[in-house]
């Protein structure tokens, strides 16, 4: 196992976390796996460091496909602290549940750090993640808050505690790699009885401070090794270009399709990523 990136490593990669990041499936442990049949020590933590500094890319893609949304909720949120009868607008009240609600995995991300980056990272515990997250994914579909329309709430009719909830659940991508941050905040928004549209808006906005914070956190280790600038930026720049791809493609096919296809590939992943570990082509 080696923990240099090269150029074209780096464009594999780009390209699996474009792809991964923002649908349900999980980008951490895709990039697990491709690491391992790459020969790249996943371990390593300059390793480490580059699969969360490429997810800056894909961060940058959701800023710019929702630069007016995000324009106006900023806006609002800076009106709102220089002038008081601006914050009762929503947008102002958005902003700081944001922020509230990335304050948990902050929190348990610096608390957890030396267990997420030892035990919990083994390609086991990824296989174990995929085949949980696609119980709870098909679930929120299952649910009286997931599959009855009529019941449904739109993005307007988003809450305080929905943010919370929603915020909170991406703990469980982040101490079990393979759970799948999108997996966990669509799901768990969908049991909130959100429909499928609001929740994974929710997860876009949600996923700017936790994953930009955890990409300039781990900046430090991504050039350590022999991975080189050149490959971190080409690695950061795929990834945006195919993450942008991505997030319009999710918007459309939630808005008329349910999230249960992406559980039965999940476990797909799984049990192939469990027999290669079984008959030793990937090392754990």
């Amino acid at each position: 196992m080696s923990a240099s990136i090269g150029v074209v490593d780096a464009v594999v990669l780009g390209i699996v976390e474009g792809l991964t990041e923002f649908l349900p499936v999980s980008s951490t442990g895709h990039l697990k796996i491709t690491e391992g049949i790459l020969g790249i020590d996943v371990g390593d933590k300059s390793v480490v460091g580059f699969t969360a500094v490429i997810q800056v890319g894909a961060i940058a893609a959701v800023l710019v496909y929702f630069f007016k949304d995000i324009a106006r909720i900023v806006g609002a949120w800076f009106g709102g602290l220089t002038h008081k009868e601006r914050r009762a607008e929503r947008d102002y009240k958005f902003a700081w549940w944001v922020v509230f609600a990335t304050v948990p995995i902050v929190v348990v991300g610096l608390a957890m750090k030396p267990l997420i980056d030892g035990p919990l990272a083994s390609l086991w515990v990824v296989a174990g993640s995929l085949i949980a997250g696609s119980a709870v994914m098909w679930y929120a579909e299952s649910s009286s808050g997931g599959s009855n329309r009529a019941r449904r709430r739109g993005e307007a009719e988003v809450t305080f505690k929905d943010a919370m909830w929603v915020g909170s659940s991406q703990i469980l991508a982040l101490l079990f790699p393979g759970f799948s941050r999108s997996g966990a905040t669509i799901s768990t928004a969908l049991i909130r009885g959100l429909d499928r549209v609001a929740a994974t808006r929710l997860s876009f906005f949600l996923s700017i401070p936790a994953l930009t914070g955890a990409g300039l956190y781990e900046l430090k280790d991504a050039t350590g090794g022999d991975t080189s600038l050149v490959a971190l930026a080409v690695g950061t720049v795929v990834s945006f270009v195919v993450a942008y791809a991505s997030v319009a493609w999710l918007l459309k096919f939630v808005s008329k399709h349910t999230i249960n296809g992406f559980a039965v590939y999940r476990i797909i992943v799984a049990i192939a990523l469990m027999g290669m570990l079984a008959s030793g082509y990937l090392d754990a």
